[in-house]
């Protein structure tokens, strides 16, 4: 079964509404047993615009990981994401 995995490209405005998102999105994580392979750190732009905040997650699977972005729990935190940051959010099929 092929893996599934969120990549997210993300600019903060309000880092303190932010951490709200981080704990309201961590039950959804841990229930689909997400597992973080990038969360920020150091990126260059190399074609297209980039993003502050560069964000990859593995899944087990790809069905895994759209229940947990349509899950309760992540719909919730997505709606606080929303609230105080920009970008864009995929799943992508993996190896």
């Amino acid at each position: 079964m092929a893996k599934g995995y969120w990549i997210a490209r993300v600019t903060v405005h309000d880092a303190e509404r932010y951490k709200d998102y981080i704990a309201t999105a961590t039950p959804a994580y841990q229930e689909f047993g997400a597992i973080f392979l990038v969360r920020g750190g150091k990126n260059t732009p190399l074609e297209g615009e980039g993003r502050p905040r560069n964000v990859v997650i593995e899944f087990e699977s790809y069905e895994k990981a759209l229940a947990c972005y349509n899950s309760p729990a992540y719909t919730a935190a997505r709606r606080i994401r929303q609230e105080c940051s920009d970008g864009e959010l995929l799943v992508v099929e993996g190896a």
